[in-house]
């Protein structure tokens, strides 16, 4: 297995971790907690599991270059750590607004909208980097927009009832997680795994506790009951998708990773039919598979220019 397709096999699954949180939250909000008790609790429990990782792999890897002999110490300067920590703060301005927006419209429409990630992305690279898209890229991402009219339940008669201000905060989590897309694989990839998710999700934290004041670590709320939904969100959201994004976005380039990110969807629109028994019209199944389409569609293309390459030795 070619580094490529590892790193796409690892950024996909880190997608599918992703797409159970819609339903961990909305649960979360029928117990009682809100928004910020929610989001603070997440990236608290992220950013204290990935330090311990850290430090846990230091003194591991500490005691086997002893053992060997071998020196740790290397030439290269390691990427200054605040530069590592700002792409965090989209990850946690994806939280924030995935989070409202599923506490407003169903969850199985929100992830439609965060799923908008996918062409922005792409617009992104091109305005930042000057890559300009594939053709196949552009008919992916037509198909993508097409599919999300279906998949969003706009020809549903439900379609009237969902909320505008629900539908601006999923197209704000979009944009967010594409500008995470576009950072997290371009910082900090001289730094091990552990230590560059710690510092992006150290900069979530920070960005959310400046929104939410975390007052549920003073009144009982944390120690109450508000771990059992911290704890799971923040493996499945925070610990899961950044170190495997971290490994597999370099591997993948930007464009392909956001494409590959996509696998959140059908996770997303199964678990809130089955979990939260939401209603989904067999219209909106058409538009995941129209999404879905798009992106085995891409998936081919780089896979065949992958083995065009291997083969004429280039």
């Amino acid at each position: 297995m070619n580094d490529k397709l590892k790193g796409g096999l690892v950024v996909f699954l880190g997608a599918c971790s992703f797409g159970v949180l819609s339903t961990i939250v909305k649960n979360a909000y029928g117990a009682g907690y809100d928004l910020g008790e929610v989001t603070g609790s997440q990236a608290f429990f992220g950013m204290v599991i990935l330090w311990a990782g850290y430090w846990m792999q230091r003194l591991v890897t500490r005691g086997r270059n002893k053992a060997s002999g071998a020196s740790a110490v290397s030439g290269a300067k390691p990427t200054v750590w605040w530069k590592v920590c700002l792409p965090g703060i989209f990850t946690g301005l994806v939280s924030v607004f995935y989070y409202k927006c599923v506490q407003l419209i169903p969850a199985s429409i929100a992830i439609i909208l965060l799923m908008q990630n996918l062409w922005i992305s792409i617009i992104l690279d091109y305005l930042f980097f000057r890559k300009r898209p594939a053709r196949l890229q552009i008919i992916a991402a037509v198909i993508v927009l097409g599919g999300t009219l279906f998949a969003g339940g706009l020809f549903n008669n439900e379609a009237a009832d969902v909320s505008v201000e629900g539908i601006a905060y999923g197209l704000l989590s979009g944009f967010c997680y594409a500008l995470f897309i576009l950072t997290s694989g371009r910082v900090g990839n001289d730094l091990p795994v552990f230590k560059k998710s710690a510092l992006m999700i150290t900069g979530a934290c920070v960005m959310i506790f400046l929104i939410f004041r975390p007052t549920f670590f003073f009144d009982g709320t944390m120690i109450g009951g508000l771990y059992k939904w911290g704890l799971p969100l923040a493996l499945l959201g925070t610990v899961i998708p950044p170190l495997f994004f971290s490994y597999g976005m370099p591997k993948t380039g930007v464009s392909l990773g956001a494409i590959l990110s996509a696998a959140e969807l059908p996770v997303a629109v199964l678990s809130s039919f089955f979990i939260l028994q939401e209603h989904v019209e067999w219209l909106q199944w058409v538009g995941v598979a129209l999404i879905l389409g798009a992106i085995s569609m891409t998936n081919i293309r780089f896979r065949k220019k992958e083995t065009q390459k291997s083969f004429s030795g280039k």
